[in-house]
């Protein structure tokens, strides 16, 4: 019964407890009491009471930071991105979509600012269903493109990178599966030529996958190529050197002011960095490209003042990757939800695993 029930809902989870109870959980089923907790009962006939803390979570479109709690909000949604600490996911129940058709294409501009109001211009007409539905938008800076000319990326895939371009954007457009693109080619066009985009604007039609292929492989090989020159410092005898990164999102109507304040700390700081991202969600990666051991404690520092002006225009500072055992993660959770709302959390893990079994130092510090 409980299958058939989480196939309608298309959301289910299978939950191991730090003391081997199984949960069967699935949406619908566990509501939170109006005094903001859940009750779950064990097998041995024991109740648990699990409260929900009451930080008030950013309203942006992803967040990777701790527990969910909202009032009345379901039991299922507490152990999705908990991050293993509250109990272990052994079985999921997910809904699929078809697949819809789909373009690409890839525009540079001259400017940061016009890919800016570039995306701004896509983001308002595609919420108006003027025959134009964009997916997607991924951007890369300037460094980004620098990055890919040093190590070739751009030849090895055919896709010219003009030299004069401060930023490029990869844009996906979907439409029906039995419709014409050209309604929604033409409308994309109509709106990068007047933001300014530079010639030439790569296409990558439906049927040309391997176009598309060769786009996507360019927007990937980015944080490859930063990683490329961790490894060889590290291999050079720097092993303290590692990956320096912030993965933050904000409304995108404060994306302008937290790139202007990303590039800002990390050039204060002398640091060779990279952004790119999901632009049209406001969701940036922020890279320092360190050279030594300081430039990673520099670059660390500047994540953290990050983190704070990212929570005052009303974003998340952690974004995608959660929180894990990372020093400077857990403190942009404090900086997010102040001691009070770790100590909720530490409540919620207490009743749920009283004897910290389940991933222990993940979130919090041992």
């Amino acid at each position: 019964e409980k299958t058939l029930e989480a196939t309608r809902n298309n959301e289910g989870l299978t939950v191991v407890l730090a003391n081997g109870d199984v949960l069967e959980v699935v949406r619908g089923a566990c509501v939170a009491h109006a005094g903001g907790f859940f009750e779950i009962e064990g097998t041995d006939g024991t109740l648990r009471r699990v409260p929900i803390p009451t930080y008030r979570m950013p309203e942006v479109a992803k967040r990777s930071a701790c527990y969910h709690a909202t009032p009345g909000m379901e039991l299922v949604d507490l152990f999705g991105g908990a991050e293993g600490t509250l109990g272990v996911i052994t079985g999921a129940i997910l809904g699929l979509l078809p697949e819809p058709a789909r373009f690409f294409a890839w525009a540079s501009f001259a400017e940061e600012a016009h890919a800016l109001a570039a995306v701004a211009r896509l983001r308002e007409a595609s919420g108006a269903r003027q025959g134009l539905e964009v997916a997607a938008i991924e951007s890369l800076d300037r460094r980004c493109l620098e990055l890919l000319r040093e190590d070739g990326v751009d030849r090895e895939h055919g896709v010219r990178l003009p030299s004069d371009a401060a930023t490029t954007l990869l844009i996906e457009v979907e439409f029906p599966a039995a419709a014409d693109p050209s309604t929604s080619l033409e409308e994309l066009g109509r709106l990068l030529e007047v933001a300014g985009a530079l010639d030439p604007i790569e296409i990558a039609l439906p049927e040309e996958r391997t176009r598309a292929e060769h786009l996507l492989a360019l927007r990937e090989a980015v944080p490859l190529a930063v990683n490329r020159r961790i490894a060889a410092l590290q291999q050079a005898g720097e092993p303290e050197v590692h990956k320096t990164a912030a993965d933050m999102i904000v409304p995108f109507e404060h994306l302008p002011a937290m790139m202007a304040r990303y590039r800002e700390g990390f050039t204060r700081r002398g640091l060779d960095h990279a952004l790119w991202g999901h632009i049209s969600d406001g969701n940036i990666h922020a890279n320092a490209i360190p050279r030594s051991k300081r430039d990673v404690e520099l670059g660390e520092e500047a994540i953290l003042e990050f983190g704070r002006e990212a929570i005052r225009l009303g974003g998340c500072p952690l974004s995608e990757h959660g929180v894990g055992r990372s020093p400077v993660k857990q403190a942009l959770l404090r900086e997010l939800y102040g001691e009070a709302g770790i100590a909720e959390m530490r409540q919620v893990k207490a009743a749920l695993d009283p004897d910290g079994k389940l991933s222990p130092g993940v979130l919090f510090p041992r």
